[in-house]
């Protein structure tokens, strides 16, 4: 019911670089294998690498995944070279390493995946049909690797950013092309939606940051407050409060309202200035975004508590409500203890440096 709109501003950058070994990143993987071949000399469990972050215990211990996997670019090297020194020359390991791992894996599998033939080897059919998964693996590592370095640029990372349906016609794409005049390569996903779905989101790790009202107090979260925007009560261009400038939400306790479903934030704040005012709003339909209300306003269905329009909307009177005071808080949100890129630093950081301005006047 509640629909997510997700962008990409600016496409994401592929690169196809071929092997493990190719591209930017050959004196790293070159490292990691040296370890794998470095474990696997030693005659340790070769999936035992990395269980130091937890890698091997969250694939499952004895799985085939845990145990293949530091061991897949040993065995495509040798199977691209036929020779087990060539091979080990390109990895950078001793030879009687390499020898000893390329073994251990036919011994693991219960198959031969060489056939030798004095110092050069070939594939046996077994052996070419797990090169070829191998193969498929490695490229699905190495691009899935590549995905998540590119998020995590500083130049030219992703920002995944919630926001209120009232804050997307105007505000955000304000402050998302302010952003982009120093940070003219940094990606946004954008998420449009009500401010509990967004939170949600925020827990699940689908969102960085998220702009919102009210301002969430829970104790998981980081909330900071931006700015304040003037609610008006909204009413049809005939009706006869129309001609007044000002009203005391009281004097609107008899009308009927049209309003946010319960769970949106503007709804709980309508909610409460009524019940501050003295009464309980007598509901005429509830719906999922501002304008469509302010639409119903204009067909004379009910009167809302609305923030001001991007663009005035023929068919309706908006009043200054002078008491209670009716405004909506709008605030900026973030997982506690969740740590930010570099990109979603810097976009953070500059939403915090427009509190006060971060709603056009």
């Amino acid at each position: 019911m509640h629909g997510n709109g997700i962008i990409d501003s600016v496409a994401h950058e592929q690169r196809s670089e071929g092997s493990l070994l190719q591209g930017r990143n050959r004196k790293d993987v070159a490292a990691i294998r040296r370890t794998g071949a470095a474990e696997a000399g030693r005659g340790g469990a070769v999936g035992a690498v990395g269980t130091e972050t937890g890698e091997a215990a969250e694939l499952g211990v004895g799985s085939w995944a845990a145990v293949l996997a530091p061991r897949l670019a040993q065995f495509t090297a040798v199977a691209r070279h036929e020779h087990v020194t060539r091979a080990a020359q390109e990895l950078g390991v001793p030879q009687p390493t390499l020898s000893r791992a390329i073994v251990r894996l036919e011994d693991d599998l219960g198959v031969a995946l060489f056939a030798r033939h004095g110092r050069t080897l070939s594939l046996t059919p077994a052996g070419r049909s797990f090169l070829a998964s191998a193969e498929r693996a490695l490229t699905d590592l190495e691009r899935a690797t590549e995905s998540v370095r590119a998020d995590v640029d500083p130049a030219a990372g992703k920002v995944a950013f919630g926001f209120l349906h009232t804050l997307g016609p105007e505000t955000v794409p304000g402050l998302i092309r302010s952003f982009r005049a120093d940070h003219p390569r940094v990606r946004f996903q954008l998420v449009q939606n009500y401010g509990e779905a967004m939170i949600e989101r925020l827990r699940a790790g689908d969102l960085d940051l998220c702009l919102t009202s009210p301002v969430p107090d829970y104790p998981d979260l980081v909330a900071r407050r931006l700015d304040e925007q003037k609610l008006r009560l909204v009413v049809p261009d005939d009706h006869p409060l129309a001609a007044r400038k000002r009203i005391r939400l009281a004097e609107a306790a008899g009308e009927l309202f049209v309003t946010l479903e319960p769970g949106y934030g503007l709804r709980r704040i309508t909610d409460a200035l009524c019940a501050e005012a003295g009464f309980t709003p007598r509901v005429a339909f509830e719906g999922e975004e501002a304008e469509t209300l302010r639409g119903l306003v204009a067909a004379g269905l009910g009167v809302a508590l609305l923030p001001p329009p991007a663009v005035p909307r023929p068919g309706v009177a908006e009043l200054t409500v002078t008491a209670p005071r009716a405004v909506r808080e709008i605030g900026v949100a973030w997982l506690d203890g969740h740590p930010d890129t570099p990109p979603v630093a810097a976009f953070k950081k500059f939403l915090l440096s427009r509190r006060g301005r971060l709603l056009p006047r």
